[in-house]
């Protein structure tokens, strides 16, 4: 079962495809060995486990990868329930409830990446700087901050910026096949 729409039809490819053929290529080119290349002064293994840690506290490849798993939950779950309930493509836009269960899952979509936004600005913010200041002293080091090094660090930002527009595409189409939906119900589109 297909998305119902043209704009869902292409979000699917985009996100499906696109999204994750960056994510999976580029997102290991640019991320991939980020640990190994980190390094602090003194440029001691401990050290630079320790502020590796702090500066990433999660790795933006494990994040953007579960933020496509969890925005693709909604819709997994509505084609799960139409194969079920042997709903036809035509079907969704035909009645209300099929209608407003697709529009919900949709909305879903639109929250969940929202969320995704908000929290990889708190992770990860719009730029990723050459320096980062780590904190050592539960090292119980004589001095408390120490300099790393982070390797890449104008790819990675431009990477950040990638992720943060598709983010903001995939919102927009989610938005703009409501709206088509709406039309399409209202007798403002043909139905396909």
């Amino acid at each position: 079962l297909r998305p119902p729409t043209v704009i869902g039809q292409f979000h699917t490819l985009f996100f499906g495809s696109i999204r994750m053929f960056f994510l999976g290529v580029l997102g290991f080119a640019v991320y991939g060995n980020e640990a190994l290349h980190f390094s602090c002064d003194p440029d001691k293994r401990e050290v630079n486990l320790f502020c590796y840690n702090q500066f990433r506290p999660i790795t933006p490849q494990v994040f953007w990868a579960l933020q496509l798993v969890i925005v693709l939950v909604p819709g997994a779950f509505f084609h799960l329930y139409a194969a079920c309930k042997s709903i036809k493509q035509e079907d969704i836009l035909q009645k209300s409830s099929y209608t407003g269960l697709y529009i919900f899952s949709v909305f879903l979509r639109i929250v969940l990446e929202v969320v995704a936004f908000w929290l990889q600005i708190q992770l990860f913010g719009f730029k990723v700087n050459a320096i980062y200041m780590c904190d050592v002293g539960a090292l119980d080091k004589k001095f408390n901050i120490t300099r790393c090094m982070v390797p890449e660090h104008f790819e990675k930002t431009i990477f950040l910026i990638a992720m943060y527009t598709f983010t903001v595409i995939t919102v927009i189409l989610c938005v703009a096949e409501i709206f088509e939906i709406s039309c399409r119900r209202l007798g403002i589109l043909k139905t396909q």
